[in-house]
């Protein structure tokens, strides 16, 4: 077997020995019989929502075992492949059952990176919002600019998302915006794009053509799970009512609906500006909740976290990721040093990337190498 492939072959083993490890490989079987007489109850649905938390987690605990055994059985099949190619000259099979390997490789290498999310709220949905920074018309469409690549992002990963509230900019942009993002891992995945994001372009607006830098900040926090009890004291709460104001068709409202929610204590402000005052008030009260549990979260990590806020100065002190468009091409995250010069990408949704090196160097505070020595 070719040095190349062989080290291909350790590769997909070291994968192999990490997604083990997460998934807690000598009981899951076990595990898994007792999710399957936990189902067979008669009683299970008198709780539905107990009953259906139960049945994700079965079937997260199902998908997992199914992914090991895959990748484990076709890297199996692949080498037995190539060594008998190798022992009929059978060039052709070598080269098939190699690039197989190299696609398993890939997929075992994103799975590992997926076991990663193990945090208390990754595998939630998520709130993700945007606000833009000073400088006026520049920041508002760097704001809108964004939203289209977070919006993009997750429409090529099948997330739902739905705008929960937008404030348009005075000439154009975006002043800011709420998303809610439904889908696996929703929260785990996009954890990482929270802090200040930088553009530095020859502005559309400046019929001098010189460059410009903007600000916007981004914020993204798990959408709080019904069993997880969050208490609001309603004397800490203020509920304002406003007409929303948006840039035509639907997100036009011509009542008082629109709903914001001042959180005293710690200043946490939330909108939601669909047409139903009652369904804003929901929306925004859940909002809420998802920000402090987020804050909660916040406390637990306040290392890593201290960490990622050290990493670059943006006036903001949490500068996370530059994106230069003048007067060379470059995305740059300032966390983990990973760049691409494909900023039309990047800005069209490819983030993946990105997140995956932050995920790898920063969950659970352990690096990649890290969580595969231990």
């Amino acid at each position: 077997m070719r040095a190349e492939i062989q080290n291909t072959v350790e590769q997909i083993e070291k994968s192999l020995k990490l997604l083990a490890q997460r998934l807690n490989w000598d009981t899951a079987q076990h595990r898994l019989e007792e999710f399957n007489a936990r189902v067979e109850d008669p009683n299970l649905w008198d709780n539905p929502e107990a009953a259906q938390k139960l049945m994700r987690e079965r079937q997260m605990l199902v998908d997992a075992i199914e992914t090991y055994s895959s990748i484990k059985q076709d890297l199996k099949d692949n080498v037995e492949m190539i060594e008998l190619g190798e022992m009929e000259d059978d060039k052709e099979v070598v080269a098939d059952a190699e690039g197989a390997l190299k696609a398993l490789a890939d997929k075992a290498s994103k799975k590992e990176l997926e076991a990663l999310l193990d945090g208390e709220a990754d595998g939630n949905d998520t709130f993700l919002e945007i606000n833009s920074g000073a400088g006026g018309t520049e920041s508002c469409d760097w704001a809108n600019m964004l939203a289209r690549m977070y919006v993009r992002w997750a429409e090529q990963h099948g997330y739902e998302v739905e705008l929960q509230s937008e404030t348009p900019g005075e000439e154009a942009g975006i002043k800011s915006a709420a998303y809610k993002i439904t889908g696996p891992n929703a929260y785990g995945w996009l954890k990482s794009e929270s802090g200040v994001h930088r553009l530095v372009r020859i502005s559309p607006f400046d019929s001098a053509a010189k460059r410009h830098t903007s600000f916007c900040s981004v914020w993204v926090y798990p959408v709080v799970d019904d069993n997880i009890e969050i208490e609001v004291n309603p004397s800490d709460i203020r509920i304002d009512t406003y007409r929303s104001s948006g840039a035509g068709g639907q997100h036009v409202n011509t009542t008082n609906s629109a709903v914001r929610i001042t959180h005293m204590p710690t200043g946490i402000v939330v909108t939601s500006s669909e047409k139903s005052q009652h369904q804003n008030r929901d929306i925004a009260m859940k909002a809420l909740k998802s920000r402090l549990y987020q804050m909660e979260l916040d406390r637990r990590n306040e290392a890593i976290n201290a960490a990622h806020e050290a990493k670059g100065d943006a006036g903001w002190g949490n500068q996370i990721r530059s994106y230069v468009l003048q007067p060379y091409q470059m995305v740059k995250d300032l966390r983990t040093g990973h760049e691409t010069s494909d900023t039309k990408g990047v800005l069209d949704g490819d983030l993946d990337p990105f997140m995956a090196a932050t995920l790898a160097m920063n969950v659970s505070g352990k690096s990649r190498a890290d969580a595969r020595a231990d």
